[in-house]
């Protein structure tokens, strides 16, 4: 399989070089030359496989002769290596729950696949790779868990100061050893915005090798499609009929989601549900992409104003609005909406949601009003309890502590504080 940039098509690599390269030396995100499409058969009989062995039919074309079949069977295995359970909320409304990994949160199987993937193209090597990942919240956690002390991989994370919860922040800058946080006085966009310049920088990328680790990121975005087709597997029998609402912040997940619908997935609709960060739903009325700053929110992870995976998205409907406009939605809703869900949900249905579960609540509500005839699957994309120094206070006491998550609150944190200057950013990476 080849990869080419979104930016020039004729600019193709494979897929080691770009997860190694992270994005395109012109700027743009590596897109796959080709869809593949699964078996129809398969789809049918998803109940047969493991979801060992789905992830495997699911990724290996992206990936060809690349990465050798136990290799690449021993990184999925070890992706999925915790549960995706479905949870019915209302009577036709289903949470999947994608926050039972290692750092409570839906980033955790990007970030563990790319780990494996970048372990295995960097096993012979004698120079370290810098991973560089922007968060705006859960990706942080989960790539310093995934990359943990990963042999010949440094990691920097960049994390806008004040932007990020409590045990958000604890999770990215307690590790240490090769993991490094810096915070940023700025926004998700500021930390974005300087990764993907020091991506650029010859000097910087001749002093110190640089990938990504952000959905922008191949190996980062596409096993994202995994959990999709784990969630068909458990709701065909009875749903077969499904719309996915989800979380958007950066459109990595949606994206994935939809890719997977490509290669065969049959998925009846999508929703980007989102905050008032609305650059897309905005978009989607009238066709007019128009950023504006991003607004800090209760569901940070998805402040983000200026979605990089957004193009793919476009790419995968040749950039047609009215051929995206059979299959998406997009909705935006406010905090106050948020907090008034997450009381609501609790109090009526004794199901706890997180800030960005709410939102894909209400968008998935909203979809469903015209088309009541579906059954829809919200993406509960992280713990509620990492968000508990924000929850309306009414449910606080009711958020369930896992045990692994009190320990890290003691642990000290590790962080540098910087500005948005990106000089001073290149100087500290060229220290």
């Amino acid at each position: 399989m080849k990869y080419f940039s979104l930016n020039n098509k004729a600019h193709q690599v494979n897929f080691e070089t770009a997860v190694v390269q992270g994005l395109a030396p012109d700027k743009g995100l590596y897109f796959p030359e080709q869809i593949p499409t699964l078996d129809p058969s398969f789809i049918e009989n998803l109940h047969d496989y493991s979801d060992h062995e789905i992830g495997y039919k699911v990724i290996s074309p992206f990936i060809g002769s690349e990465i050798p079949e136990e290799a690449l069977r021993k990184i999925v295995a070890d992706t999925l290596s915790f549960q995706f359970p479905i949870q019915k909320v209302t009577g036709h409304t289903y949470a999947l729950e994608l926050f039972h990994g290692p750092t409570l949160a839906f980033k955790d199987v990007g970030a563990r696949f790319m780990a494996g993937c970048l372990g295995y193209f960097r096993r012979n090597s004698k120079d370290p790779v810098t991973v560089l990942v922007a968060t705006s919240g859960d990706t942080g956690g989960a790539v310093a868990s995934g990359f943990y002390n990963v042999p010949g991989v440094e990691v920097v994370i960049l994390y806008p100061s004040k932007k990020v919860s409590v045990l958000q922040e604890k999770q990215l800058t307690t590790l240490g050893k090769n993991i490094h946080a810096l915070e940023i006085q700025g926004t998700f966009d500021d930390c974005q915005k300087l990764v993907k310049t020091a991506f650029l920088d010859q000097e910087l990328q001749q002093h110190r090798p640089l990938t990504s680790a952000n959905s922008i990121n191949v190996a980062r975005w596409l096993p994202q499609m995994f959990y999709y087709f784990l969630a068909y597997k458990q709701m065909k029998a009875a749903h077969p009929n499904l719309v996915f609402s989800v979380p958007s912040g950066n459109f990595g997940n949606i994206c994935a989601g939809m890719m997977a619908a490509a290669m065969g997935l049959p998925v009846s609709h999508f929703v980007a549900s989102t905050n008032v960060n609305d650059t897309i739903p905005r978009f989607m009325q009238n066709g007019e992409y128009t950023p504006h700053k991003a607004v800090p929110t209760l569901s940070n992870a998805m402040d983000v104003a200026d979605p990089s995976n957004f193009v793919r998205i476009l790419e995968l409907f040749n950039n047609s609005l009215p051929s995206l406009q059979q299959k998406l939605s997009s909705y935006s809703f406010t905090d106050k909406e948020t907090s008034r869900t997450m009381e609501q949900v609790w109090k009526e249905n004794h199901y706890m949601l997180d800030p960005h579960g709410a939102v894909g609540f209400l968008g998935l509500q909203k979809y469903l009003q015209y088309s009541p005839e579906l059954t829809g699957v919200f993406l509960e994309t992280a713990h509620p309890v990492k968000f508990e120094d924000t929850a309306p206070r009414s449910i606080r006491e009711e958020i369930y502590t896992p045990a692994k998550v009190m320990s890290l609150y003691h642990k000290e944190k590790q962080s540098t504080l910087l500005s948005t200057d990106y000089i001073t950013f290149k100087n500290w990476l060229m220290r």
